[in-house]
Protein backbone atom coordinates (compact mmCIF):
# COMPACT_ATOMS: atom_id res chain seq x y z
CA UNK A 1 0.00 0.00 0.00
CA UNK A 2 2.84 2.80 0.85
CA UNK A 3 4.67 1.80 -2.40
CA UNK A 4 1.59 2.40 -4.25
CA UNK A 5 0.94 5.88 -2.76
CA UNK A 6 4.39 6.81 -3.26
CA UNK A 7 4.35 5.68 -7.27
CA UNK A 8 0.35 7.88 -7.38
CA UNK A 9 1.92 10.95 -5.22
CA UNK A 10 5.48 11.85 -6.56
CA UNK A 11 5.13 14.79 -3.92
CA UNK A 12 4.33 12.66 -0.88
CA UNK A 13 7.67 10.85 -2.22
CA UNK A 14 10.01 14.10 -2.73
CA UNK A 15 8.60 15.08 0.78
CA UNK A 16 10.04 12.02 2.60
CA UNK A 17 13.47 12.68 1.20
CA UNK A 18 16.50 14.89 2.41
CA UNK A 19 17.91 17.70 0.30
CA UNK A 20 21.62 16.49 -0.34
CA UNK A 21 22.97 19.48 -2.31
CA UNK A 22 21.76 22.54 -3.96
CA UNK A 23 22.95 23.57 -7.57
CA UNK A 24 23.27 27.16 -8.28
CA UNK A 25 22.70 28.33 -11.75
CA UNK A 26 22.92 32.00 -12.62
CA UNK A 27 23.11 33.29 -15.94
CA UNK A 28 23.68 36.72 -17.44
CA UNK A 29 21.25 38.86 -18.41
CA UNK A 30 21.31 37.23 -22.31
CA UNK A 31 22.68 33.96 -21.66
CA UNK A 32 20.00 32.19 -22.96
CA UNK A 33 18.38 34.04 -25.85
CA UNK A 34 19.58 34.31 -29.44
CA UNK A 35 16.84 36.59 -30.01
CA UNK A 36 18.35 40.06 -29.33
CA UNK A 37 21.12 41.61 -31.28
CA UNK A 38 24.30 40.19 -30.81
CA UNK A 39 26.38 43.76 -29.90
CA UNK A 40 23.93 44.59 -27.82
CA UNK A 41 23.65 41.11 -25.86
CA UNK A 42 27.49 41.16 -25.26
CA UNK A 43 27.64 44.63 -24.49
CA UNK A 44 25.16 44.01 -21.84
CA UNK A 45 26.40 40.83 -20.35
CA UNK A 46 30.30 42.39 -20.22
CA UNK A 47 29.13 45.68 -18.35
CA UNK A 48 26.66 43.27 -16.01
CA UNK A 49 27.77 41.81 -12.48
CA UNK A 50 26.03 38.35 -12.37
CA UNK A 51 24.05 38.35 -9.57
CA UNK A 52 26.65 35.94 -6.91
CA UNK A 53 25.60 32.24 -5.73
CA UNK A 54 25.80 33.12 -2.14
CA UNK A 55 23.02 36.13 -2.81
CA UNK A 56 21.23 33.49 -4.26
CA UNK A 57 21.75 30.94 -1.30
CA UNK A 58 21.03 33.13 1.51
CA UNK A 59 17.61 34.33 0.25
CA UNK A 60 16.25 30.42 -0.01
CA UNK A 61 14.32 29.14 2.60
CA UNK A 62 15.65 25.31 2.20
CA UNK A 63 19.10 24.30 3.20
CA UNK A 64 20.84 21.27 2.53
CA UNK A 65 20.12 18.57 5.02
CA UNK A 66 16.73 19.70 4.89
CA UNK A 67 13.48 17.29 4.37
CA UNK A 68 11.83 18.75 1.33
CA UNK A 69 8.94 20.63 1.53
CA UNK A 70 7.16 21.85 -1.97
CA UNK A 71 5.47 24.90 0.07
CA UNK A 72 8.57 26.31 1.11
CA UNK A 73 10.57 25.90 -1.87
CA UNK A 74 7.73 27.85 -4.18
CA UNK A 75 8.05 30.37 -0.95
CA UNK A 76 11.81 30.67 -1.87
CA UNK A 77 10.63 31.30 -5.35
CA UNK A 78 8.60 34.02 -5.06
CA UNK A 79 11.35 35.23 -2.59
CA UNK A 80 14.15 35.36 -5.41
CA UNK A 81 11.64 37.35 -7.75
CA UNK A 82 10.74 39.75 -4.99
CA UNK A 83 14.57 40.63 -4.97
CA UNK A 84 13.92 42.43 -8.41
CA UNK A 85 17.36 41.53 -9.88
CA UNK A 86 16.06 38.10 -12.43
CA UNK A 87 13.84 38.21 -15.25
CA UNK A 88 13.66 35.05 -14.56
CA UNK A 89 13.37 32.00 -11.54
CA UNK A 90 13.05 28.22 -11.70
CA UNK A 91 13.23 25.93 -8.89
CA UNK A 92 12.94 22.34 -9.39
CA UNK A 93 14.28 19.11 -8.37
CA UNK A 94 17.12 16.63 -9.84
CA UNK A 95 19.43 13.60 -9.18
CA UNK A 96 22.63 13.38 -9.23
CA UNK A 97 24.11 10.22 -8.23
CA UNK A 98 20.69 8.79 -7.06
CA UNK A 99 20.86 11.69 -4.33
CA UNK A 100 18.28 15.00 -4.47
CA UNK A 101 19.54 17.80 -5.24
CA UNK A 102 17.36 20.99 -5.69
CA UNK A 103 18.36 23.03 -8.89
CA UNK A 104 17.83 26.81 -8.58
CA UNK A 105 17.87 28.78 -11.98
CA UNK A 106 18.06 32.01 -12.56
CA UNK A 107 18.19 35.09 -15.65
CA UNK A 108 19.64 38.44 -14.08
CA UNK A 109 17.71 41.42 -15.28
CA UNK A 110 19.38 44.41 -16.61
CA UNK A 111 19.85 46.19 -13.07
CA UNK A 112 22.11 49.50 -14.52
CA UNK A 113 19.53 51.94 -15.51
CA UNK A 114 19.89 55.67 -16.96
CA UNK A 115 16.75 57.20 -15.97
CA UNK A 116 14.92 59.47 -18.76
CA UNK A 117 11.54 59.52 -18.25
CA UNK A 118 8.86 61.56 -19.46
CA UNK A 119 4.58 61.34 -18.19
CA UNK A 120 2.27 63.65 -19.30
CA UNK A 121 -1.66 63.53 -19.15
CA UNK A 122 -3.67 66.22 -19.24
CA UNK A 123 -1.29 69.14 -20.43
CA UNK A 124 0.38 68.22 -17.55
CA UNK A 125 3.85 67.06 -18.01
CA UNK A 126 6.58 64.97 -15.40
CA UNK A 127 10.08 64.22 -16.32
CA UNK A 128 12.97 62.92 -15.00
CA UNK A 129 16.66 61.85 -15.20
CA UNK A 130 19.19 60.05 -13.17
CA UNK A 131 20.88 56.80 -12.70
CA UNK A 132 19.85 53.66 -10.34
CA UNK A 133 21.42 49.98 -9.91
CA UNK A 134 19.44 47.79 -8.45
CA UNK A 135 21.93 44.90 -7.76
CA UNK A 136 25.70 46.63 -7.40
CA UNK A 137 28.09 44.00 -7.86
CA UNK A 138 25.78 41.27 -8.20
CA UNK A 139 25.13 41.39 -4.33
CA UNK A 140 20.79 42.41 -4.51
CA UNK A 141 21.94 45.70 -3.35
CA UNK A 142 20.34 48.87 -4.58
CA UNK A 143 21.56 52.48 -4.90
CA UNK A 144 20.05 55.42 -6.81
CA UNK A 145 19.75 59.13 -7.48
CA UNK A 146 17.32 60.62 -9.25
CA UNK A 147 16.28 64.43 -10.07
CA UNK A 148 12.33 64.29 -10.81
CA UNK A 149 10.55 67.61 -12.07
CA UNK A 150 6.97 67.81 -11.46
CA UNK A 151 4.61 71.20 -11.68
CA UNK A 152 4.65 70.91 -8.20
CA UNK A 153 8.40 70.91 -7.27
CA UNK A 154 11.70 69.16 -8.20
CA UNK A 155 13.29 66.42 -6.40
CA UNK A 156 16.72 65.09 -6.35
CA UNK A 157 16.03 61.47 -4.44
CA UNK A 158 18.46 59.06 -3.00
CA UNK A 159 18.24 55.66 -1.93
CA UNK A 160 19.62 52.92 -0.60
CA UNK A 161 18.34 48.87 -0.10
CA UNK A 162 19.88 45.80 0.67
CA UNK A 163 17.95 42.38 2.32
CA UNK A 164 21.15 41.25 3.50
CA UNK A 165 22.84 44.10 5.35
CA UNK A 166 23.76 42.23 8.01
CA UNK A 167 23.31 39.05 8.25
CA UNK A 168 21.39 36.49 6.01
CA UNK A 169 17.97 38.47 7.03
CA UNK A 170 18.63 41.90 8.50
CA UNK A 171 16.89 44.58 5.77
CA UNK A 172 18.21 48.07 4.78
CA UNK A 173 16.14 50.95 3.18
CA UNK A 174 17.14 54.65 3.19
CA UNK A 175 15.56 57.01 0.81
CA UNK A 176 16.70 60.67 1.11
CA UNK A 177 14.58 63.59 -0.76
CA UNK A 178 15.93 66.79 -1.14
CA UNK A 179 13.20 69.29 -2.33
CA UNK A 180 12.83 72.74 -4.21
CA UNK A 181 10.48 72.81 -0.95
CA UNK A 182 11.86 71.57 1.93
CA UNK A 183 13.58 68.07 2.67
CA UNK A 184 12.78 64.56 3.94
CA UNK A 185 14.55 61.44 5.07
CA UNK A 186 12.68 57.59 5.66
CA UNK A 187 14.49 54.39 6.81
CA UNK A 188 13.81 50.90 8.30
CA UNK A 189 16.24 48.22 9.59
CA UNK A 190 15.36 45.04 11.08
CA UNK A 191 14.23 41.55 10.17
CA UNK A 192 10.80 41.19 9.68
CA UNK A 193 8.78 38.52 8.71
CA UNK A 194 10.69 37.25 5.88
CA UNK A 195 8.87 33.85 5.43
CA UNK A 196 5.63 32.54 6.08
CA UNK A 197 7.44 30.20 8.48
CA UNK A 198 9.40 32.90 10.52
CA UNK A 199 8.52 33.06 14.22
CA UNK A 200 9.78 36.27 15.02
CA UNK A 201 10.38 39.99 14.12
CA UNK A 202 11.95 43.05 15.00
CA UNK A 203 12.91 46.23 13.27
CA UNK A 204 12.81 50.09 13.63
CA UNK A 205 12.02 52.49 11.41
CA UNK A 206 11.30 56.32 11.36
CA UNK A 207 11.09 59.64 9.29
CA UNK A 208 12.56 63.16 9.39
CA UNK A 209 10.92 65.91 7.37
CA UNK A 210 10.92 69.90 6.98
CA UNK A 211 9.02 70.41 3.99
CA UNK A 212 6.45 72.15 2.22
CA UNK A 213 2.60 70.24 1.83
CA UNK A 214 0.18 71.17 -0.73
CA UNK A 215 -3.75 71.02 -0.21
CA UNK A 216 -6.01 70.84 -3.26
CA UNK A 217 -9.45 72.38 -3.62
CA UNK A 218 -12.17 72.49 -6.55
CA UNK A 219 -14.21 74.91 -5.30
CA UNK A 220 -16.19 77.35 -8.02
CA UNK A 221 -14.84 79.51 -10.03
CA UNK A 222 -11.30 78.08 -9.76
CA UNK A 223 -8.96 75.45 -7.62
CA UNK A 224 -7.45 77.02 -4.42
CA UNK A 225 -4.50 75.46 -3.12
CA UNK A 226 -3.60 75.87 0.29
CA UNK A 227 0.05 75.79 0.92
CA UNK A 228 1.71 74.52 5.06
CA UNK A 229 4.96 74.21 6.13
CA UNK A 230 5.05 70.20 7.98
CA UNK A 231 7.94 69.46 10.60
CA UNK A 232 8.42 66.46 11.47
CA UNK A 233 10.64 63.55 13.68
CA UNK A 234 9.41 60.14 14.22
CA UNK A 235 11.14 57.12 15.52
CA UNK A 236 9.01 53.65 16.12
CA UNK A 237 10.03 51.13 16.75
CA UNK A 238 7.72 46.69 16.11
CA UNK A 239 8.31 43.45 17.16
CA UNK A 240 5.79 40.18 16.74
CA UNK A 241 6.21 36.48 17.88
CA UNK A 242 3.71 34.03 15.75
CA UNK A 243 1.50 31.74 18.06
CA UNK A 244 1.59 29.36 14.79
CA UNK A 245 4.44 29.54 11.77
CA UNK A 246 3.93 26.66 9.02
CA UNK A 247 4.59 26.87 5.39
CA UNK A 248 0.88 27.67 4.50
CA UNK A 249 -0.38 29.95 7.44
CA UNK A 250 0.23 31.70 10.11
CA UNK A 251 -1.07 33.56 13.58
CA UNK A 252 0.85 36.03 14.65
CA UNK A 253 1.19 38.68 17.94
CA UNK A 254 2.90 42.07 17.24
CA UNK A 255 3.43 45.22 19.60
CA UNK A 256 5.04 48.73 18.40
CA UNK A 257 5.76 52.21 19.45
CA UNK A 258 6.64 55.81 18.44
CA UNK A 259 7.76 58.64 19.16
CA UNK A 260 6.88 61.71 17.54
CA UNK A 261 7.07 65.37 16.39
CA UNK A 262 4.62 66.26 14.18
CA UNK A 263 3.68 69.98 13.33
CA UNK A 264 1.58 72.40 10.93
CA UNK A 265 1.87 75.79 10.52
CA UNK A 266 1.74 78.55 7.93
CA UNK A 267 5.09 79.27 6.02
CA UNK A 268 5.04 82.76 7.42
CA UNK A 269 5.64 81.20 10.46
CA UNK A 270 8.71 82.73 12.53
CA UNK A 271 8.62 80.56 15.95
CA UNK A 272 7.45 76.90 14.70
CA UNK A 273 5.11 75.31 16.99
CA UNK A 274 7.05 72.22 18.56
CA UNK A 275 4.97 69.13 20.29
CA UNK A 276 5.78 65.90 20.83
CA UNK A 277 3.76 62.67 21.25
CA UNK A 278 4.07 59.21 22.10
CA UNK A 279 1.86 55.88 21.41
CA UNK A 280 2.11 51.99 22.09
CA UNK A 281 -0.17 49.61 20.32
CA UNK A 282 -0.65 46.04 20.02
CA UNK A 283 -2.61 43.36 18.22
CA UNK A 284 -3.08 40.03 15.93
CA UNK A 285 -2.19 39.08 12.30
CA UNK A 286 -3.64 35.49 10.60
CA UNK A 287 -3.12 34.86 7.60
CA UNK A 288 -3.78 31.69 4.86
CA UNK A 289 -1.29 31.97 2.01
CA UNK A 290 -1.93 31.36 -1.50
CA UNK A 291 -0.36 32.39 -4.05
CA UNK A 292 -1.34 32.33 -8.02
CA UNK A 293 1.43 32.81 -11.06
CA UNK A 294 0.51 34.54 -14.11
CA UNK A 295 2.21 35.82 -16.93
CA UNK A 296 1.30 38.42 -19.30
CA UNK A 297 -0.85 39.83 -16.04
CA UNK A 298 0.99 43.51 -15.31
CA UNK A 299 4.49 42.34 -17.11
CA UNK A 300 5.54 40.73 -20.08
CA UNK A 301 7.72 37.60 -20.47
CA UNK A 302 8.08 36.81 -16.66
CA UNK A 303 6.35 35.09 -13.82
CA UNK A 304 4.54 37.32 -11.88
CA UNK A 305 3.06 36.45 -7.80
CA UNK A 306 -0.11 37.35 -7.36
CA UNK A 307 -1.30 37.42 -3.59
CA UNK A 308 -4.21 35.86 -3.03
CA UNK A 309 -3.77 35.10 0.56
CA UNK A 310 -6.62 35.24 3.51
CA UNK A 311 -5.44 37.79 5.18
CA UNK A 312 -6.83 39.16 8.61
CA UNK A 313 -5.37 42.25 10.65
CA UNK A 314 -6.78 43.69 14.12
CA UNK A 315 -4.76 45.90 15.97
CA UNK A 316 -5.33 48.88 18.63
CA UNK A 317 -3.17 51.65 19.45
CA UNK A 318 -3.22 53.64 22.50
CA UNK A 319 -2.67 57.79 22.49
CA UNK A 320 -2.78 59.21 26.10
CA UNK A 321 -2.83 62.10 27.41
CA UNK A 322 0.50 61.98 29.24
CA UNK A 323 2.42 61.20 26.91
CA UNK A 324 1.79 64.62 24.97
CA UNK A 325 -1.72 64.21 23.36
CA UNK A 326 -3.75 67.34 23.70
CA UNK A 327 -7.14 66.53 25.89
CA UNK A 328 -8.95 67.01 22.95
CA UNK A 329 -6.81 64.79 20.54
CA UNK A 330 -5.88 61.80 23.41
CA UNK A 331 -7.46 58.33 23.05
CA UNK A 332 -7.43 55.04 21.54
CA UNK A 333 -7.20 53.96 17.48
CA UNK A 334 -8.36 50.60 16.23
CA UNK A 335 -7.45 49.48 12.99
CA UNK A 336 -8.81 46.67 11.15
CA UNK A 337 -7.85 45.36 7.72
CA UNK A 338 -8.57 41.92 6.02
CA UNK A 339 -8.18 40.15 2.31
CA UNK A 340 -10.65 37.14 0.82
CA UNK A 341 -10.40 35.84 -2.28
CA UNK A 342 -11.37 33.28 -4.94
CA UNK A 343 -9.64 31.13 -7.65
CA UNK A 344 -11.03 29.73 -10.73
CA UNK A 345 -9.40 28.38 -13.99
CA UNK A 346 -7.83 30.76 -15.89
CA UNK A 347 -9.00 33.82 -13.42
CA UNK A 348 -9.98 35.06 -9.82
CA UNK A 349 -11.53 37.88 -7.96
CA UNK A 350 -9.67 39.71 -4.49
CA UNK A 351 -12.00 41.73 -2.51
CA UNK A 352 -9.70 43.94 0.28
CA UNK A 353 -10.55 46.79 2.93
CA UNK A 354 -9.23 48.36 5.88
CA UNK A 355 -10.27 50.94 8.52
CA UNK A 356 -8.52 52.68 11.48
CA UNK A 357 -9.69 56.07 12.97
CA UNK A 358 -9.05 57.47 16.73
CA UNK A 359 -11.84 57.64 19.39
CA UNK A 360 -11.79 60.77 21.89
CA UNK A 361 -13.61 61.67 24.93
CA UNK A 362 -15.85 63.82 22.48
CA UNK A 363 -16.13 60.30 19.95
CA UNK A 364 -14.34 59.53 16.34
CA UNK A 365 -12.01 62.28 15.81
CA UNK A 366 -10.08 60.87 12.44
CA UNK A 367 -10.97 58.02 10.39
CA UNK A 368 -9.95 56.24 7.24
CA UNK A 369 -12.00 53.67 5.07
CA UNK A 370 -10.76 51.86 2.13
CA UNK A 371 -12.09 49.25 0.28
CA UNK A 372 -11.73 47.43 -3.34
CA UNK A 373 -12.28 44.85 -5.34
CA UNK A 374 -10.59 43.43 -8.92
CA UNK A 375 -11.67 40.41 -11.24
CA UNK A 376 -9.45 39.27 -13.65
CA UNK A 377 -9.72 36.76 -16.44
CA UNK A 378 -6.99 35.20 -18.95
CA UNK A 379 -9.82 32.60 -19.95
CA UNK A 380 -9.53 34.46 -23.87
CA UNK A 381 -6.26 33.50 -25.57
CA UNK A 382 -3.63 36.82 -25.66
CA UNK A 383 -6.19 38.71 -23.52
CA UNK A 384 -5.75 39.53 -19.74
CA UNK A 385 -9.83 40.72 -18.73
CA UNK A 386 -9.36 43.74 -15.66
CA UNK A 387 -12.15 44.96 -13.78
CA UNK A 388 -11.59 46.91 -10.96
CA UNK A 389 -13.73 49.00 -8.29
CA UNK A 390 -12.40 50.87 -5.42
CA UNK A 391 -13.52 53.67 -3.17
CA UNK A 392 -12.40 55.25 0.09
CA UNK A 393 -13.62 58.20 2.71
CA UNK A 394 -11.60 60.45 5.17
CA UNK A 395 -12.41 62.03 8.22
CA UNK A 396 -10.15 65.18 8.97
CA UNK A 397 -6.89 63.97 7.77
CA UNK A 398 -3.64 66.23 8.18
CA UNK A 399 -2.47 67.99 5.23
CA UNK A 400 -1.00 66.21 2.87
CA UNK A 401 -2.57 63.12 3.44
CA UNK A 402 -5.94 63.26 1.41
CA UNK A 403 -6.31 61.25 -2.04
CA UNK A 404 -4.68 62.45 -4.92
CA UNK A 405 -5.46 59.96 -7.74
CA UNK A 406 -2.84 61.89 -10.27
CA UNK A 407 -0.16 60.79 -6.82
CA UNK A 408 -1.64 57.62 -6.69
CA UNK A 409 -1.60 56.66 -9.87
CA UNK A 410 -5.53 55.57 -9.61
CA UNK A 411 -9.02 57.50 -11.57
CA UNK A 412 -9.18 58.00 -14.60
CA UNK A 413 -5.82 58.15 -16.62
CA UNK A 414 -6.38 61.11 -19.18
CA UNK A 415 -6.80 63.43 -16.53
CA UNK A 416 -4.33 66.30 -15.37
CA UNK A 417 -2.58 66.59 -12.22
CA UNK A 418 -4.35 67.23 -9.05
CA UNK A 419 -7.61 67.44 -10.75
CA UNK A 420 -9.19 64.52 -8.50
CA UNK A 421 -8.09 65.18 -4.50
CA UNK A 422 -9.99 65.44 -1.75
CA UNK A 423 -11.27 63.25 1.19
CA UNK A 424 -13.65 60.63 -0.46
CA UNK A 425 -12.75 59.00 -3.46
CA UNK A 426 -14.43 56.54 -5.81
CA UNK A 427 -12.21 54.68 -8.95
CA UNK A 428 -14.06 52.35 -12.03
CA UNK A 429 -11.46 50.34 -14.24
CA UNK A 430 -12.09 48.07 -17.27
CA UNK A 431 -9.45 46.91 -19.91
CA UNK A 432 -8.56 44.64 -21.94
CA UNK A 433 -4.73 44.07 -22.05
CA UNK A 434 -3.92 42.20 -25.22
CA UNK A 435 -1.01 40.71 -26.46
CA UNK A 436 1.10 41.57 -29.27
CA UNK A 437 4.37 40.31 -28.86
CA UNK A 438 5.52 39.09 -25.40
CA UNK A 439 8.92 39.45 -26.40
CA UNK A 440 9.89 41.82 -29.36
CA UNK A 441 13.86 41.62 -30.62
CA UNK A 442 14.21 39.85 -27.39
CA UNK A 443 13.63 42.73 -25.80
CA UNK A 444 10.11 44.55 -25.16
CA UNK A 445 6.89 43.22 -24.65
CA UNK A 446 4.09 44.96 -26.77
CA UNK A 447 0.35 45.20 -26.51
CA UNK A 448 -2.86 47.00 -26.36
CA UNK A 449 -5.56 47.74 -24.29
CA UNK A 450 -8.82 49.31 -24.74
CA UNK A 451 -10.03 50.96 -21.66
CA UNK A 452 -13.01 52.80 -19.60
CA UNK A 453 -12.18 54.67 -16.45
CA UNK A 454 -15.00 56.74 -14.19
CA UNK A 455 -13.82 58.20 -11.04
CA UNK A 456 -12.76 60.84 -9.25
CA UNK A 457 -12.40 62.30 -5.76
CA UNK A 458 -13.69 65.38 -3.71
CA UNK A 459 -14.21 67.24 -0.16
CA UNK A 460 -17.11 66.24 1.55
CA UNK A 461 -19.48 69.18 2.56
CA UNK A 462 -17.41 71.49 0.81
CA UNK A 463 -17.79 70.43 -2.97
CA UNK A 464 -20.26 68.57 -4.95
CA UNK A 465 -19.23 64.78 -6.12
CA UNK A 466 -16.60 65.64 -8.36
CA UNK A 467 -16.59 62.59 -11.18
CA UNK A 468 -15.25 62.44 -14.49
CA UNK A 469 -14.29 59.66 -17.15
CA UNK A 470 -12.46 58.41 -20.22
CA UNK A 471 -12.60 55.93 -23.00
CA UNK A 472 -10.14 54.90 -25.59
CA UNK A 473 -7.32 52.86 -26.40
CA UNK A 474 -3.76 52.44 -24.96
CA UNK A 475 -0.24 51.03 -26.35
CA UNK A 476 1.72 49.34 -24.12
CA UNK A 477 5.43 48.86 -24.04
CA UNK A 478 7.22 46.48 -20.79
CA UNK A 479 10.94 45.73 -21.00
CA UNK A 480 11.62 41.91 -21.07
CA UNK A 481 14.94 42.04 -19.95
CA UNK A 482 15.30 44.69 -16.87
CA UNK A 483 14.80 43.56 -13.28
CA UNK A 484 11.09 45.28 -12.76
CA UNK A 485 9.49 44.82 -16.45
CA UNK A 486 7.32 47.94 -15.64
CA UNK A 487 5.06 48.61 -18.49
CA UNK A 488 4.63 52.29 -19.39
CA UNK A 489 1.60 53.22 -22.03
CA UNK A 490 0.63 55.81 -24.17
CA UNK A 491 -3.37 56.18 -23.84
CA UNK A 492 -5.17 58.34 -25.92
CA UNK A 493 -9.05 59.07 -24.69
CA UNK A 494 -12.09 60.75 -24.92
CA UNK A 495 -12.99 62.61 -21.44
CA UNK A 496 -16.49 63.37 -20.21
CA UNK A 497 -18.23 64.32 -17.33
CA UNK A 498 -19.42 67.19 -15.73
CA UNK A 499 -16.54 70.15 -16.71
CA UNK A 500 -15.07 67.66 -18.90
CA UNK A 501 -14.60 67.18 -22.48
CA UNK A 502 -12.93 66.22 -25.39
CA UNK A 503 -10.09 63.85 -26.39
CA UNK A 504 -6.53 63.85 -24.05
CA UNK A 505 -3.09 61.98 -24.28
CA UNK A 506 -1.57 60.37 -21.19
CA UNK A 507 1.80 58.91 -21.18
CA UNK A 508 2.61 57.38 -17.87
CA UNK A 509 3.23 54.21 -15.82
CA UNK A 510 0.79 51.47 -16.42
CA UNK A 511 -1.66 50.72 -13.43
CA UNK A 512 -0.70 47.78 -11.91
CA UNK A 513 -3.47 45.59 -10.17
Amino acid sequence: MALTLLSVYPSIRLSAQTIDTIVVVNHNIFDRSDDAPGFLARLANALHVTTRASVIRRTLFVNQGDRYDSARVAESERALRALYVFSRVQLDTTRIAGRLALRVETSDGWSTKPQFGYSSAGGDATWLAGLVEENLLGTATALAAVYNKTPDRSVVDLRYGSPHFFGRRTRLVAEYASKSDGKRGVWFLGVPFYETGARRAVGTDGEAAAERVLVFHHRVPAATVDTVERRALRVGVSAGLALQATSRGFVRLWVGGEWRREDFGPESTFVFPRSTFGAVGGGVDVGHVRFHVLERFNAYARREDVDLSQLLHVGVWAAPRAWGYPSERAGVGPELSGQVSALWPGGFAVLRGGANGVYTAAGLDTARVTGSVTVASQNLRRQTLILHLEGGALRRPKPGAEFDLWVLQKGPRVFGIHQFTGTRMAWLALEDRILVSDELWGLVGLGIAPFFDYGGAWWYGDEPTRLGGDVGLALRMGPTRAVHGDVGEFALGYRFGRGFSGWAVAVRKGVAF
